[in-house]
């Protein structure tokens, strides 16, 4: 069954989701921020057929987020390593993390974002840059652009 195409939508979102929308392929980005570059790797931790591990790796190289990189001629193999954009989805995948932990969580918790210096467990925010307040609180919303139609 054919999705529909976010593609020519105005929504940063919907355009978003067009490229990382699919679970596999957040799956597939979350172990490539773990250092997972070769197919047998990611077949290995996700437990994904090889046609649909193929898919979502060629939607994630024509998505710009993953590029493909031989590492072998002889036979010939491809490593997938993040790109720039690929390198900008992590704030995404630690937010979802933290919603997961927070919303959803298993028996005990499995994993956390710690800060190096202290061990200490930290919760993701986004802050504006410009004065370090959190986003989600007061003083702060979503307005269309006059570009944008919906969102």
């Amino acid at each position: 069954m054919r999705h529909k195409s976010f593609r020519q939508m105005q929504c940063p979102i919907a355009r978003g989701l067009e490229h990382v929308g699919e679970w596999w392929s957040i799956l597939i980005l979350r172990d490539a921020f773990r250092g997972v570059t070769r197919f047998d790797g990611f077949q290995e931790s996700l437990g994904i057929a090889p046609a649909m591990l193929t898919k979502r790796l060629g939607a994630l190289v024509q998505g710009g987020l993953l590029v493909r990189q031989r590492y072998s001629e002889h036979p010939p193999r491809d490593e997938y390593v993040l790109t720039e954009r690929g390198r900008d989805f992590r704030p995404v995948l630690l937010t979802l993390m933290a919603f997961g932990n927070r919303h959803f969580p298993p028996d005990r918790q499995t994993v956390e974002i710690v800060d190096i210096a202290t061990g200490a467990a930290v919760d993701p925010v986004l802050v504006d840059p410009r004065n370090g307040n959190p986003v989600a609180g007061p003083g702060y919303e979503i307005r269309r652009t006059p570009l944008e139609s919906s969102i």
